[in-house]
């Protein structure tokens, strides 16, 4: 039997939010104080917890230190991860604490994010100094000033070549880390790892089957090759490094030394060129990229390149790092298709004219799959560029115009004219 209820009240759902949000602090705060207990031999007690809301699955919390015998800083941050993964799901608990512990045998000069002060296995929690209330590279480019939004920008690009630099010979050590946490938490076996979702290098072998499925178009012969050549280089051991994964502007504080990277939640050694080439294609992974302005790019691979040319000399040359990082935005470009045209395309039979008849949730759908298609759509168009400026003879050139016609066929689909506008900074 189905029994109507009244729509709640909409003070009273806030109600429950909040205490929700208040338990879920309270419960990493007295787990982060017995897991600094166990590290220090002494209570530490911790105060005015504040919810930051992270967006993924832990309870991210600053607090302040009320008391302790030891010089610890005024505040912490604690992220608590409450919940075991699913069978054959990958850990994030476990990569970001083997991610914080490999930053840590760093000097403070290599560190590019904050230092870790205490974790648990047990408790699934992870307690890090606490850089302040600096603002994230979101802030920068949604903001009104473009210079400082450059200046960001450039700073990231830094840091990010400094972060390669000083862990491109230390994949042992984090696999040895994340080997060892695994074992912390199984109870002695280490669980095999899960293979990373939307993975750019699995992206040559599965673009061209949702690129037939859903727009018709078939990639030539010569163009997966090329595709399977840059997954291939990127799969060796030239140029690996530590990567966040997850290269959002959001995920990263610029303080006064610098941008410093916060989230490690998938973070993993991979090829550097990977990383690189997100100042290509800006931002490929987040949910909502936008674009930047023509210069920018060239300008943030400029700073990324001083980084890392003396541990990698043969960056240096421009037309074989230009080749290496349209091959890696190749493969960029493709894993955002296998991630969203499938959803698009089906989204696009399901709504017919498209029309939201009134639903307020389903609007915000559509402006969020229209953004998505114009970002496919730009970033297909800046393949074909990146693919013929780098070139490599015919295959430089088959690869541009099956790019240019992968991003007309998306535009005749979801269009017509769309192209990704600039962050507001850039407005």
């Amino acid at each position: 039997m189905t029994v109507d209820t009244p729509p709640a009240d909409d003070s009273t759902v806030g109600a429950g939010a909040e205490s929700s949000s208040s338990d879920t602090a309270m419960a990493a705060v007295t787990a982060a104080e017995a897991v600094l207990a166990q590290r220090f031999g002494s209570t530490i007690s911790l105060v005015e917890a504040e919810d930051l809301a992270g967006s993924g699955p832990a309870t991210v919390v600053r607090a302040r230190v009320a008391s302790s015998p030891f010089s610890l800083p005024r505040t912490l941050v604690i992220k608590h991860y409450p919940d075991e993964p699913a069978d054959g799901e990958d850990d994030a608990f476990a990569r970001e604490a083997a991610s914080y512990q490999l930053f840590t045998a760093l000097s403070a000069d290599d560190r590019t994010c904050p230092e870790i002060l205490a974790h648990s296995a047990d408790h699934r929690l992870l307690v890090i100094d606490d850089l302040g209330r600096a603002p994230t590279l979101q802030d920068k480019l949604s903001g009104s000033d473009a210079r400082a939004a450059e200046t960001a920008l450039l700073s990231w690009a830094r840091s990010l070549g400094r972060m390669h630099f000083s862990t491109a010979n230390r994949e042992a050590d984090f696999n040895a880390l994340l080997r060892r946490l695994g074992k912390a938490q199984s109870g002695g076996q280490a669980e095999p790892s899960a293979p990373p979702a939307c993975d750019p290098v699995e992206a040559a072998t599965e673009a061209p089957v949702v690129l037939g499925e859903e727009l018709g178009i078939d990639t030539p012969v010569d163009v997966a090759a090329a595709a399977q050549r840059a997954a291939e280089q990127a799969r060796s051991a030239a140029f690996r490094a530590f990567s966040p994964v997850d290269l959002w502007p959001d995920n990263n504080l610029v303080t006064g030394d610098g941008v410093r990277f916060l989230d490690f939640e998938r973070g993993r050694v991979r090829s550097a060129l990977v990383d690189a080439a997100h100042m290509l294609v800006p931002f490929v992974s987040g949910p909502e990229p936008l674009a930047l302005p023509r210069g920018v790019s060239e300008a943030m691979i400029t700073s990324w390149r001083a980084e890392v040319a003396d541990l990698w000399p043969s960056l240096a040359e421009e037309e074989t790092l230009d080749r290496y990082l349209a091959d890696a935005a190749q493969l960029l470009v493709w894993e955002a298709t296998c991630r969203w045209l499938p959803e698009l395309a089906g989204a696009d039979r399901v709504s017919g004219d498209g029309r939201d008849n009134g639903d307020r949730g389903r609007t915000r759908e559509r402006g969020t799959a229209t953004a998505r298609a114009a970002a496919l759509v730009t970033w297909w168009r800046d393949l074909a560029e990146h693919a013929g400026r780098a070139g490599e003879g015919a295959d430089g050139a088959a690869v541009a115009a099956h790019a240019e016609a992968v991003a007309r066929a998306l535009d005749g689909r979801f269009g017509p004219d769309l192209e990704l506008p600039l962050y507001p900074a850039f407005r």
